[in-house]
């Protein structure tokens, strides 16, 4: 078994963790969406969201507000993790999220480009 899925099966381990993609599958959120949807600090919404982005299960883009102010907003980019146990190994599989239809537009038009 290789050194991301075991990452991969302790960040998923993680009560935040877990809160923090379940939240993200209704739409996408700040910081401060997610603190007060999942009851946990700043620093704890930082810290879960850093670790999910390195195993790349959340993403995040710039919002800028009509006040002129930018700030993040995450979504996340998993639908369905399994573990599959076979032949004296398990082998932890990813289904992502399908992808947004502007990106499909602007994949799209790049690829005539």
């Amino acid at each position: 078994m290789d050194e991301d899925a075991d990452e991969l099966l302790a960040l998923l381990d993680d009560e935040y963790a877990r809160a923090i993609l379940a939240e993200l599958t209704t739409e996408p959120m700040s910081v401060s969406e997610l603190c007060t949807a999942c009851e946990m600090s700043d620093p704890t919404a930082y810290r879960r969201l850093n670790r999910l982005a390195a195993v790349d299960l959340v993403t995040e883009e710039q919002v800028l507000d009509p006040d002129g102010h930018h700030y993040k907003r995450y979504r996340t980019t998993v639908e369905e993790v399994s573990v599959r146990f076979e032949d004296g190994e398990y082998v932890v599989s990813i289904t992502r999220t399908g992808t947004d239809p502007s990106d499909r537009f602007t994949d799209l038009f790049e690829g005539l480009s």
